[in-house]
């Protein structure tokens, strides 16, 4: 029986490294015509979920004005979350992009007199710690992603799940930082900020997806829109403004969430 277990325990061990293995091929492939930043930053999210011991993820990106914006998260929750700590300026994740360190709180409900309202918005949307890791190159950060949970000491600071975490993050912002060819500062802040407008198109699309059909959420309808995209090679941002201009099929979108 041990040798079974042991071989049990081997094999998924292998097949977790081959996943992690894999994350790191698809976050450093970035050299390609077609890039989506914002397809590239919801992989990100979601190889997160998949391989550390997080309940969701989120990113957050500073825009060229200076302010920080939601650019990517792994569920509806953590999306309202990220959205709330951009527009209050405020919580770890913001303190994360403002300085370049990570931020631990692995229980909010002690930090709460260091950022009250994050936490009490934590806490509506079901989450209790969060490990926030810079997405940081030398000097460069380019923003903050965060790892939350539902439970307390979900995710320790000294881990090595917040070790795989923060490894993600930097091969990630390398990625990023590559896509530069002849100016960094004009070339990276266009595109981050082209991430952060596509943000608002895409929330517009699911909207009015969620709308036609009647039955599916705004989280469900964004898996639609986004499996419909991968699936036929559409850029993500092109799909949904054809969602919103009225010339995508958005039944053929929407009946995609049962694929």
């Amino acid at each position: 029986m041990r040798s079974v277990d042991a071989g049990s325990e081997g094999g998924a061990a292998a097949l977790r490294d081959q996943r992690i293995g894999q994350a790191f091929v698809n976050l450093a492939d970035t050299m390609v015509a077609d890039f989506d930043l914002t397809e590239f930053l919801h992989m990100l999210v979601d190889h997160c979920v998949d391989l550390l011991d997080v309940d969701a993820a989120g990113v957050l990106l500073s825009d060229q004005r200076g302010g920080i914006r939601m650019a990517a998260a792994s569920s509806e929750k953590s999306e309202l979350l990220e959205m709330f700590a951009a527009e209050t300026d405020g919580g770890p994740c913001v303190e994360c992009v403002r300085t370049g360190e990570a931020v631990v709180s692995t229980d909010l409900s002690a930090d709460t007199d260091r950022w009250p309202r994050y936490v009490a918005a934590a806490e509506i949307c079901g989450f209790r710690a969060v490990h926030a890791l810079p997405m940081r190159l030398r000097r460069d950060v380019i923003g903050a992603l965060s790892l939350l949970n539902a439970d307390a000491d979900g995710v320790r600071p000294v881990s090595s799940q917040s070790q795989l975490g923060q490894a993600l993050a930097d091969v990630a912002t390398i990625g990023i930082l590559q896509q530069r060819t002849i100016d960094h500062a004009t070339i990276v802040t266009e595109q981050l900020q082209t991430a952060l407008n596509s943000r608002v198109i895409i929330e517009q699309a699911k909207g009015m997806l969620a709308a036609h059909s009647g039955t599916l959420t705004p989280e469900e309808a964004f898996t639609a829109l986004r499996g419909y995209a991968r699936t036929h090679h559409h850029r993500l941002s092109d799909l949904a403004r054809q969602v919103i201009d009225g010339i995508a099929d958005v039944d053929a979108i929407t009946a995609h969430r049962t694929h």
